[in-house]
């Protein structure tokens, strides 16, 4: 038997990006049975790090809203703030799915096996407290979607 790319084939999360957060996890929270869910920010520069196609991206970030459902997590993106992964899918789309994730152990193990099957690196950084870190590969080509991996630094 083959073994999964990342170690894992469940997800942890699977992601769509829109441009009116309140609207819409509003409309999810009636559609899954379940109480509206906090807005949160993506976080400052300062703790985030975040990088986009290479380069540091000190303007970006994002409104999000997180839905449990079981063993995945359904989270709403909106961005804000200059050109981002995020920005650049809801002017190409209009918004709709946009990723899937994966909780890897080893970030860096792990984005070496996603650039060894074609995936390309678009946008990374910490997560808005600093407890973990993120990067997406853009897989359209061959998966499409993008692949999230998030690695969390403490338990």
């Amino acid at each position: 038997m083959m073994q999964p790319l990342l170690g894992t084939h469940i997800p942890s999360q699977i992601a769509i990006i829109c441009n009116d957060i309140e609207a819409t996890k509003q409309k999810y929270a009636e559609f899954f049975g379940m109480e509206v869910p906090p807005t949160l920010d993506g976080g400052p520069y300062e703790i985030t790090k975040c990088e986009y196609m290479g380069e540091p991206a000190k303007m970006i970030s994002c409104k999000m809203a997180f839905f449990q459902l079981g063993v995945t997590q359904f989270e709403i993106i909106e961005p804000y703030g200059g050109h981002s992964t995020w920005q650049d899918f809801l002017d190409e789309t209009g918004g709709g799915i946009h990723h899937i994730a994966y909780q890897v152990p080893d970030i860096d193990a792990a984005c070496k096996a996603c650039e060894s099957f074609g995936m390309k690196l678009t946008q990374k950084g910490l997560y808005g407290d600093a407890s973990g870190a993120y990067a997406y590969y853009d897989a359209r080509e061959t998966l499409h979607c993008f692949i999230e991996l998030l690695s969390s630094f403490r338990s």
